[in-house]
C-alpha cells in the first residue's frame, strides 16, 4: 500500500488518489490473499510495483544511479518467483517500445542489470546443478495438474480475482496509462505480460502482483476525471470498501468457518466463485487456503501414536514418509519427528540416511507397493473436518523389512508437481 502511494504521488496524485488506491490494493482478493501468508507471491506484491515506481521516477530525471535499487529488487524478486522474469521481461518490451526508453541511455541501467542478474545467480546455478527442476514441475502442472484457460477465460478471471468492481480502477488505470507518455509503458507492459501468461497456460493469478501499479494508475485517472465533481469521490470511496469488504471474507480467514460456509454459498449465487479453481482436484466445502489451515496438529498427532507404538528397535531406525511437502512440513513441525517425501524440494533432501526397513507411511504408498516390503499393515487412519478431500480418509501404513535399500529405491519416488 505504501509503495503503491508513492507511486501515486509520482504521477501527481493527491489525497484522494493515495486513499483510493490504497483501499483497492488492500482490498482486491487476490492482493489480499497474497498479503495473508509468507509466500513467494507475498514478495512481489510490494517488488513488483516498486520497480515500476523506480522505472517513473528516472523516467522523469532522478539519478541514473536508481538503477542500482532497481537491478537490486529485480534480484529480490526473481529469488523469490521465476514469474519476475516474464515481469521484467514484459517492462523491457514496454519501456524499449515508448519514449521511456530513455531512461536505458546509460551505462547504470547495466549496472542494474548486472546487479539483479548476481542476487539471481545463486538461484539459477542451483536448478542448473539439480537438472532444472522447476521445469520439470511446471511441465508436470500442465500434463494434469493445472487448470489450462483459454485466453477469454484467463482475461475474465483477472477481473473475478480482483473483485469486478475494483477491476474497474484497474480497467481505468490502463486505459488511462495508453494516453499519457509517462505511463504508457505501464500499459504496454501489462499486455506483454498477460500475453505471455496465456501463451505458457500460467495459472491465473501469476500475473497479479502487477496490479497494484494499474490501481494507482487508475486512482489518479478517477481524480482527474472527477476534478469538477467532486462529490463523486467519496462515494467511490465508499463504494470501493464495501465491495472490497464484502469479498475479503473468501481470502482472509475472519469468518468462523459455518458461517464463512454459507457466506461463501450465498455470494456463489451472483458470482462464479467456483470457476476460479487453478488445480483439477476435488474441493472441499473451503477453498484450499482456507482447507490447507486445517487438520495439520491433528495428522502430526496420529503419526505420532504410530511412531510412539512402536518398539524402541523399530522406533530408533523409523521413519515417516508422506506423498507431499504440506503433510511432510506439519509432522517436522507439529510432532518433531524424522520425515522423508519424493515431493518437490523433500525429494532433494533424500533419504536422510534412513534404510526404509521401517516405514511410516502416510498415505499409504507401501500397502500399494507391496512388493517393496515384507511387512505392511494398517496402523491408523487419519480423517479431519474441512481439509482437502484427497488429504482424509488417509491410511496410515507401518511398512517392515525393505527389500532393497531405501536409497537404490529414491530416484524413482521423485515427484516434482
Amino acid at each position: 500500500m505504501f509503495v503503491t502511494c508513492r507511486l501515486v504521488q509520482e504521477f501527481e496524485g493527491g489525497a484522494f488518489a493515495q486513499i483510493f488506491a490504497a483501499i483497492c490494493v488492500a482490498l482486491a482478493p487476490i492482493l489480499a490473499n497474497f498479503g495473508m501468508m509468507v509466500a513467494p507471491d507475498s514478495v512481489g506484491l510490494w517488488a513488483w510495483p516498486l520497480i515500476v515506481l523506480y522505472v517513473v521516477r528516472l523516467a522523469r530525471g532522478a539519478d541514473p544511479r536508481w538503477w542500482l535499487a532497481l537491478g537490486a529488487v529485480g534480484g529480490v524478486a526473481l529469488e523469490s518467483k521465476y514469474s519476475a522474469a516474464f515481469f521484467l521481461f514484459s517492462a523491457l518490451v514496454g519501456v524499449a517500445l515508448t519514449r521511456t526508453r530513455m531512461v536505458l541511455r546509460t551505462p547504470w541501467f547495466a549496472w542494474g542489470a548486472l546487479l539483479a542478474v548476481a542476487i539471481a545467480l545463486p538461484n539459477v546455478l542451483w536448478q542448473a546443478h539439480y537438472g532444472f527442476p522447476m521445469m520439470e514441475l511446471l511441465r508436470n502442472g500442465r500434463q494434469g495438474k493445472n487448470v489450462t484457460l483459454d485466453p477469454l477465460s484467463f482475461v475474465l478471471q483477472q477481473l473475478v480475482i480482483t473483485n469486478p468492481l475494483l477491476a474497474l480502477v484497474w480497467i481505468a488505470g490502463l486505459i488511462w496509462a495508453f494516453l499519457i507518455p509517462l505511463a504508457r509503458w505501464v500499459a504496454i507492459s501489462f499486455v506483454v505480460l498477460l500475453a505471455v501468461m496465456i501463451a505458457l497456460h500460467a495459472k491465473s493469478y501469476y500475473a497479479c502482483d502487477v496490479y497494484p501499479a494499474l490501481f494507482a494508475l487508475g486512482a489518479v485517472a478517477v481524480e482527474r476525471w472527477t476534478s469538477r465533481a467532486r462529490f463523486v469521490r467519496p462515494v467511490a470511496i465508499a463504494a470501493a470498501a464495501v465491495a472490497g469488504f464484502a469479498l475479503v471474507p473468501l481470502v482472509l480467514p475472519v469468518l468462523p468457518v459455518k458461517q464463512f460456509i454459507a457466506y461463501r454459498a450465498a455470494l456463489s449465487k451472483v458470482l462464479p466463485i467456483g470457476a476460479t479453481a487453478t488445480e483439477h482436484h476435488q474441493q472441499s466445502v473451503l477453498p484450499q487456503t482456507y482447507a490447507d489451515m486445517h487438520g495439520w496438529p491433528q495428522l502430526a498427532r496420529v503419526v505420532a501414536r504410530a511412531y510412539d507404538a512402536l518398539p524402541p528397535a523399530d522406533r530408533r531406525q523409523a521413519v515417516i514418509a508422506t506423498s507431499n511437502y504440506g503433510e511432510a512440513a506439519a509432522i517436522e513441525f507439529f510432532a518433531a519427528l524424522p520425515v522423508i517425501s519424493g515431493h518437490n524440494q523433500y525429494f532433494l533432501w533424500g533419504t536422510h540416511g534412513y534404510s526404509g526397513n521401517v516405514v511410516i507411511d502416510v498415505g499409504g504408498d507401501c500397502g500399494r507397493n507391496l512388493h517393496l516390503f515384507r511387512s505392511v499393515r494398517r496402523a491408523a487412519t487419519f480423517s479431519a473436518p474441512y481439509i482437502m478431500p484427497y488429504e482424509d480418509r488417509l491410511p496410515i501404513m507401518l511398512c517392515r523389512g525393505i527389500k532393497r535399500p531405501l536409497a537404490q529405491i529414491w530416484p524413482s519416488v521423485n515427484d516434482y508437481i
